[in-house]
């Protein structure tokens, strides 16, 4: 592991080529994503400490929206302040969105190629092996002691077995961490009672410190919290004023806006959450687009770098490329310009919740009585991806039902990319390009 060394102080420039690069690097869904700032960021750099990384992790955890972006979002908060914050957020957001303008735009061209299709063939059964890989890493960072396995199984069973709502799940893991934080705050603290420590080179002296005095940006005043609502409003009613003049409240382009704006509040514990309400309205309600293309569409969120939430800008490309929007000859600039305003909803709030509400838990950092209720829903959330990922799992062994015969082939891929992953460690982009090309054969050959 390659350890930088520690700078004396840190540069606004020098952050915003991290943030940069990792717009570029950060595959692997939001447990990747966030694996790959806490070894960056905790461990090699020692620009936060892991007691901070993680207040700040469960903090995103409880908020709608992608926790990947907004812990990135929330680290640049951190370091300096509002611009740090809005700057590591879009660079997060950005690659991810040009890339996936570019692959939207192959997929609705040339879609029903032969090598498109066995691509996307082999691609999937990669997406149900990362999501398994989700599961294992973010529940061995969180689930340190035997309250918060019991939180993530009941989780588990609520929505796969009861099939409960997911804000309702969230709810009740709040108030489970609330009542252990004042009866048993040991078993809902980040580490457990008697964890042993090594010297590592995470163990250096952060310059974000467990006890590093809070900068003056992230105090809390009333007069930075009515600014940053304030602002927030005016970025959300401009642009949807200006649809509303120019197309009308009935036009696809303001139903986006409209939708994906209640999409980006419900998006608790990530995309995969949010994708059943999305599939439904997307695909049942205004139909946009087929279940099949939200299916690929998933895929394509999988094999980009940034949140996986981006493949809600593949499902507004798709839609106003299909409907014609602009006319025949402008599908691509309809397809484009929806993409970027279904990104433009749907993040806006997680800006408005990181820079609105981060002061007020930076000065929660050091109370069990409010860590715990984010620690318990941290882990309810493993839960649910643990849900998702049998979920996923079922469909790539039997993608026509039960009443059809298993697809041993999807399977065996699917198995083989899950070792690769969770005992090889192979990096995300080699595992989704073999199997693409692996996919893109075997179809070949039909």
């Amino acid at each position: 592991m390659q350890t930088y060394p520690q700078p004396a102080t840190l540069s606004f420039f020098q952050a915003l080529r991290f943030w940069l690069k990792l717009g570029f690097i950060s595959f692997g869904g939001p447990a990747g994503q966030i694996a790959i700032m806490h070894k960056e960021l905790v461990e090699e750099r020692a620009w936060i400490s892991e007691k901070r990384f993680l207040h700040a992790l469960n903090y995103c955890m409880v908020l709608p929206g992608p926790e990947a972006q907004q812990l990135a979002t929330y680290i640049g908060w951190l370091l300096h302040g509002s611009k740090g914050g809005v700057v590591a957020g879009l660079l997060f957001v950005l690659p991810s969105l040009l890339i996936l303008i570019a692959l939207s735009w192959v997929y609705s061209a040339c879609g029903q190629q032969a090598w498109v299709m066995g691509l996307f063939y082999g691609i999937k059964p990669a997406v149900a092996a990362l999501v398994v890989q989700a599961t294992h890493r973010i529940g061995s960072r969180t689930l340190r002691n035997p309250s918060l396995w019991m939180v993530a199984v009941a989780a588990f069973i609520a929505l796969a077995v009861l099939d409960l709502p997911f804000p309702f799940i969230v709810l009740a893991a709040a108030g489970v961490g609330y009542l252990g934080g004042r009866c048993l705050p040991q078993h809902f603290s980040n580490t457990p009672k008697h964890a042993k420590t090594t010297a590592t080179p995470s163990q250096r002296k952060a310059l974000i410190d467990d006890d590093s005095v809070r900068p003056d940006h992230a105090r809390f005043r009333w007069s930075s919290l009515m600014r940053v609502l304030l602002v927030g409003a005016l970025l959300w009613s401009l642009p949807m004023l200006a649809l509303l003049h120019f197309f009308g409240w009935s036009h696809a382009l303001t139903q986006m806006a409209w939708f994906f704006t209640k999409a980006a509040l419900l998006t608790f514990g990530g995309a995969y959450a949010v994708l059943p309400y999305v599939m439904q309205a997307a695909v049942e309600d205004y139909r946009w687009l087929s279940p099949s293309q939200m299916m690929d569409g998933l895929a394509l969120g999988e094999t980009t770098p940034g949140p996986l939430i981006m493949v809600l800008a593949f499902v507004g490309f798709v839609g106003s490329y299909g409907l014609a929007l602009f006319g025949a000859d402008h599908l691509f600039l309809a397809g484009a310009t929806a993409a970027i305003l279904v990104t433009w909803f749907t993040f806006l709030p997680s800006f408005i919740f990181i820079l609105a509400g981060a002061p007020l838990i930076e000065a929660s950092h050091e109370d069990v009585h409010l860590t715990a209720p984010l620690n318990a829903i941290t882990a309810a959330v493993v839960g649910v991806i643990a849900n998702l990922a049998l979920f996923f799992a079922f469909h790539v062994i039997w993608p026509e039902g039960f009443t059809h015969a298993p697809d041993f082939i999807a399977t065996g891929m699917s198995l083989a990319a899950a070792i690769a992953l969770l005992r090889y460690r192979v990096n995300v982009v080699w595992v989704i390009a073999v199997c693409a090309l692996l996919g893109w054969f075997l179809r070949s050959l039909n």
